[in-house]
């Protein structure tokens, strides 16, 4: 990703899993980082959120691999938040040149379409929908002016498929996927490329302290080994790798995909070829 060098991005949800892969990524492109979290649990989510600690972790390992970056505690429910956020970048480093919306809920979930309660529809879409639409409107009109700019919104396989007992998530990560594509016939004559990458089930790292697939497994009530019970519907016979996701999130953040836009991008392993 030579071509992405001494780019501004900004990485919500950066404070462990796919955030913190593709946080990694950029930095080993040499790309400067804003790293944002919510460093604390919330209301209505049935388990624990990227804390501080390893959003300093996340910061710590990008400056390790030369990275300078910087770090926000912010809640992308929260336009001050947000817009703290890009201050922050223009401030720090006088431009920005890629989001990488990350930031999302995997719960609460695990019940029929006709139990979930309207406040735990509203926290998922505003977690997973409405802030990331927060965070691509305000950094569209830092962008806007430069005639640059790379948008990449972390959506999912449920971005393209339905699942049971994930009514909310699979609402919301649909309407990520239409959001990503309004918004880049909006943003294209702006020189500002917006993608989505819809990732399968991800290995749990402990690397990046991911847990996701725990926690869709904790939503179904599901025993035993968690990452085995999921293998069972990947073709490709393994479990994605949030390595992969985040080089996809580089390529689409540099110059070498200058001609995709409005990209929907799977990477999940074939689940959804079947």
């Amino acid at each position: 990703m030579a071509d992405a060098e001494h780019l501004v991005a900004l990485v919500t949800g950066a404070a462990r899993g796919i955030g913190r892969a593709c946080a990694l990524r950029l930095a080993e492109a040499n790309c400067a980082l804003v790293l944002t979290d919510i460093g604390h649990d919330a209301p209505g989510v049935p388990y624990s959120l990227g804390s501080e600690s390893q959003l300093e972790h996340t910061r710590q390992l990008c400056l390790d691999a030369g990275a300078d970056a910087e770090l926000l505690l912010g809640d992308v429910r929260s336009e001050a938040d947000v817009e703290a956020m890009m201050k922050l970048a223009l401030h720090r480093f006088g431009r920005l040149d890629v989001v990488v919306n990350c930031a999302g809920i995997v719960g609460p979930s695990g019940k029929g379409v006709d139990q979930v309660s309207e406040q735990d529809w509203a926290t998922m879409l505003d977690i997973n929908l409405t802030g990331p639409f927060r965070i691509l409107s305000a950094a569209a009109r830092i962008m806007k002016p430069q005639g640059s700019g790379s948008i990449v919104n972390i959506a999912s396989t449920a971005g393209l498929v339905g699942y049971r007992h994930f009514a909310g998530y699979v609402a919301s990560k649909h309407g990520l996927v239409g959001l990503t594509k309004a918004a880049a016939l909006d943003l294209a004559p702006h020189g500002i490329r917006v993608n989505a990458v819809c990732p399968g089930s991800v290995h749990d790292s402990a690397e990046l302290e991911g847990r996701m697939l725990r926690e869709v497994a904790n939503a179904l009530d599901l025993d035993g080994d968690t990452e085995q019970l999921f293998l069972r519907d990947q073709p490709s016979n393994a479990l994605v790798d949030a390595a992969d996701i985040a080089e996809t999130v580089a390529w689409l953040a540099s110059g070498r995909s200058r001609s995709v836009v409005g990209a929907i991008i799977t990477v999940d392993g074939g689940f959804t070829s079947r």
